[in-house]
């Protein structure tokens, strides 16, 4: 019995010893996929006339204000800069039933104000926007080549998954510091809501899939733009078409 303990022994130990890296390297791990905290924009607010904008609930509750994201024009451009993740737009700017919003961004200088992709993209079906019981829908694209479709209802729901999704359509940024521009579009057309970008539609749902409790009231509603956080990039066309 006295061999067989004293040969336990060190693999106890080992065990121990590989459940304490383990340990280590999940708490790395944990705070690596936390990303980088909001920052606040100097001079930040919204300086376009008849624009608002709320920023995340979650962004909120970490003590970040609308204030420490930025809206302003460059020339004919809206000009973002995050801060907190927000969405802005112009209550006069709405749509309903069959219809397209779209817009063009460019990010003049890829991943300048984060350490990781972020996304940003237009969103339709906008209710109660500026409460706490907003809903609305956003296509967004990153410099990477992916994207994803989620939206608010009033809760986060995720259309496509926590990643989102690779599509050669989503254009690619050459290098950190290098620009990148994506034109994204979101369609309603009788029971079909589709997200394109850059011209190819890349997701398609049925209206019953982002109509409905927790998602949206309607995908008649108020459109505009979303930014992720620390992200800052040009918006210019934002229209809505009617078929």
């Amino acid at each position: 019995m006295r061999r067989i303990y004293s040969f336990l022994l060190p693999i106890a130990a080992l065990g121990s010893l590989a459940c304490s890296t383990k340990a280590q390297n999940e708490s790395r791990d944990t705070t690596k996929m936390r990303g980088e905290s909001a920052r606040a924009v100097a001079g930040g607010g919204i300086s376009v006339a008849g624009w608002k904008g709320q920023i995340d609930a979650s962004e909120a509750s970490r003590g970040q204000a609308l204030t420490n994201s930025k809206l302003d024009k460059a020339g004919d451009a809206l000009h973002v800069t995050t801060g907190p993740a927000v969405a802005y737009w112009n209550p006069s700017n709405t749509a309903s039933g069959n219809y397209t919003v779209k817009a063009s961004f460019t990010e003049p200088k890829y991943m300048n104000l984060n350490d990781h992709p972020h996304p940003y993209g237009v969103f339709i079906g906008g209710n109660d926007m500026g409460t706490p019981n907003q809903t609305y829908l956003y296509c967004a694209a990153y410099g990477n080549g992916t994207f994803i479709m989620r939206g608010f209802g009033p809760q986060p729901f995720q259309m496509n998954g926590r990643r989102g999704e690779d599509n050669k359509a989503v254009n690619k940024a050459a290098a950190a510091g290098s620009p990148v521009t994506q034109q994204i579009a979101l369609s309603v057309n009788g029971d079909n809501v589709q997200c394109a970008i850059n011209g190819t539609v890349v997701a398609t749902y049925k209206k019953s899939d982002v109509v409905g409790p927790g998602k949206l009231k309607s995908t008649d509603g108020v459109y505009g733009i979303r930014f992720a956080h620390n992200t800052e990039g040009l918006v210019t066309g934002l229209t809505v078409t009617k078929p």
